[in-house]
């Protein structure tokens, strides 16, 4: 017992020394915790790929959605992560007619792809080489999911 009163002793004294330096400890110490991770082996679509992985052994989600080749050309990358990001919206909306039990994390793959391109400014142009969404061949779920973890992955490697 008195080994943990003076565990909290030495907490609060911790936390009074740091107080005293003007708070510049604290600031800096939450500075550093909530800074976003931006480091080199940080991929923008790590959260993507945590959620895809979650929902690709749904059996309650039956879809046809255009799904873009995962070797598609370096220059029409973004173009086919929008494409993979708008056929979420699909899936999201056959979620709510079948009240799908991976609702939530298909929301949020839509929900972080779009903060990501928010975030880092991603806007797309059109080549003549890349194709419309609606240009890709309809694939079923599963096949999507596993072509989606394919140009992430790849999106990754840069």
């Amino acid at each position: 017992m008195l080994g943990k009163a003076q565990q909290t002793q030495n907490s609060a004294g911790a936390l009074s020394r740091l107080q005293g330096q003007n708070g510049m400890g604290l600031i800096i110490f939450f500075l550093c915790a909530y800074v976003p991770k931006t480091e080199a082996g940080h991929c923008k679509w790590a959260e993507v790929l945590e959620d895809l992985e979650r929902i690709k052994t749904s059996k309650d989600i039956d879809v046809s959605l255009y799904t873009a080749n995962a070797d598609e050309d370096e220059e029409c990358q973004e173009l086919v992560m929008r494409c993979f990001f708008l056929e979420t919206e699909v899936i999201i909306q056959e979620c709510r007619i079948k009240n799908c039990s991976k609702t939530q994390d298909v929301w949020n793959i839509w929900k972080n792809g779009n903060e990501s391109f928010e975030k880092n400014k991603l806007t797309s142009t059109k080549s003549e080489k890349c194709k419309a969404c609606e240009e890709y061949e309809e694939k079923n779920f599963t096949e999507f999911v596993q072509n989606f973890e394919k140009v992430i992955q790849r999106d990754c490697k840069h």
